[in-house]
């Protein structure tokens, strides 16, 4: 099955501001971002990529905006089930103001009980990004082969939802796990399992590029995937 590059949103001014964007319109990267966007062509450029599929808040476009130009023949494709977490009400707050709301400490501690006033629940936003994933594994290697790659870009709690999964830990755990703007984050699919080959990586990534399988490979293939002591 393919390999999936997640790629958080560049820095945007919502970061910067302390304002817990959500949904809100008009967010954009800011100078920062941009600059982290402008690099990200580079980094991406020694991995073959089939597809761009994008969460349709506007951070996320302008953070694939240079990799399309680099590009041009990369399908750009809009994911609404991708989308950041629906924080209704909270939604353009300030996060310094809502750390003393009582609900903030159930997001923290027992994120898969939370839901958001006027908006969806921690359960909901997991269950919605992690169908959108099998269903484009499924696509892209129906149309490009087990081998192909592609890159989505999204959101920190999405992102981290979606390695949760890939890990088999319970949505509570989720916390754990950071990313930073522009990092990018790969999950290898396999028949058997999913493989997290990189986390809020925000160096090099050539070596995400697809390698022929080694002789010594299971019957699965699962050695393709590589890595430590503890592969495969």
């Amino acid at each position: 099955m393919p390999t999936l590059i997640l790629v958080r949103h560049g820095r945007s001014t919502a970061n910067t501001a302390g304002v817990l964007a959500g949904r809100t319109p008009g967010v954009a990267l800011d100078e920062r971002g941009a600059a982290q966007a402008a690099a990200l062509p580079g980094r991406l450029a020694a991995l073959p990529l089939a597809a761009a599929v994008s969460s349709p808040l506007q951070r996320c476009r302008e953070t694939l905006e240079p990799l399309l130009a680099a590009r041009p023949d990369l399908p750009l494709h809009i994911e609404d089930r991708i989308s950041e977490c629906d924080y209704g009400d909270w939604s353009g707050r300030k996060l310094a103001e809502l750390t003393d709301e009582p609900l903030m400490t159930v997001v923290q501690q027992h994120p898969s009980a939370a839901a958001f006033p006027g908006g969806e629940s921690m359960r909901a936003m997991q269950a919605r990004a992690v169908d959108a994933v099998r269903e484009w594994n499924a696509r892209i290697e129906a149309e490009h082969g087990e081998n192909a790659a592609y890159v989505m870009c999204s959101h920190g709690d999405i992102i981290k939802s979606l390695v949760a999964d890939a890990l088999g830990m319970h949505l509570d755990l989720f916390q754990r796990v950071h990313a930073d703007p522009c990092s990018v984050t790969a999950i290898r699919y396999t028949r058997l399992r999913p493989y997290l080959v990189r986390l809020g990586d925000t160096g090099d990534l050539a070596g995400l590029a697809p390698r022929e399988p080694s002789p010594d490979a299971g019957a699965a293939g699962d050695a393709a995937v590589g890595g430590g002591a503890g592969a495969p």
